[in-house]
């Protein structure tokens, strides 16, 4: 896979506990020749957690892609009439932002950042990571997989036995499914055991 003079958006929300999953995939753009554009939801800037600080998450980042993250709305609406990103990978994505960029709120800096990047029709990759893909966020999920320009890292129920509405993406397959995307194809098969 050649990505060379690729940019590529990358907006982390926040699924603490899979946010480590997706730094080694952003390694793999860079290493296949991309540019990676950083993006930070609110929660990812601002939050605390066993899995890691706000600020080490930060330092982490930009040691990774040497940018500083965008993080505000003003920040990221650039990306529309500046046609800025080539596409946009949201990993991993809450299921409070599957929601919103399904129903087209843009309150926030990474719905903000989809919506301005869909008005060019470039790739939109989503890597899930819900505690409720099969339940209320279901109904989001269909639309989302319905939408032109909009692509999945495929994904699995990650625990049934436990969290039976859970659903995760197969981190390992993002770069596979960001080629495809550029190449206007969905991964497949994009539901998975993901075990």
């Amino acid at each position: 896979m050649d990505l060379t003079g690729k940019i590529i958006g990358f907006a982390l929300t926040g699924s603490h506990c899979t946010i480590s999953e997706v730094y080694p995939q952003i390694r793999k753009l860079m290493i296949q020749g991309a540019k990676v554009i950083p993006i930070f939801s609110e929660s990812v800037q601002q939050t605390d957690t066993r899995f890691g600080t706000a600020q080490e998450r930060k330092l982490q980042i930009i040691e990774l892609t040497g940018v500083e993250p965008l993080n505000t709305i003003s920040d990221v609406e650039q990306i529309g009439p500046k046609k800025m990103l080539d596409l946009l990978v949201v990993a991993p994505c809450t299921g409070n932002t599957l929601a919103k960029m399904a129903n087209g709120i843009t309150d926030s800096v990474v719905t903000m950042a989809a919506k301005a990047h869909l008005r060019n029709r470039r790739p939109l990759v989503i890597a899930l990571a819900t505690n409720d893909g099969l339940g209320t966020n279901a109904i989001n999920l269909g639309y989302l997989m319905n939408r032109k320009h909009v692509y999945f890292v495929p994904f699995g129920q990650d625990n049934p036995a436990e969290k039976n509405n859970s659903l995760v993406s197969a981190m390992h397959l993002l770069c596979d499914t960001v080629q495809h995307a550029l190449d206007g194809e969905q991964l497949q098969p994009v539901l998975i055991n993901y075990h």
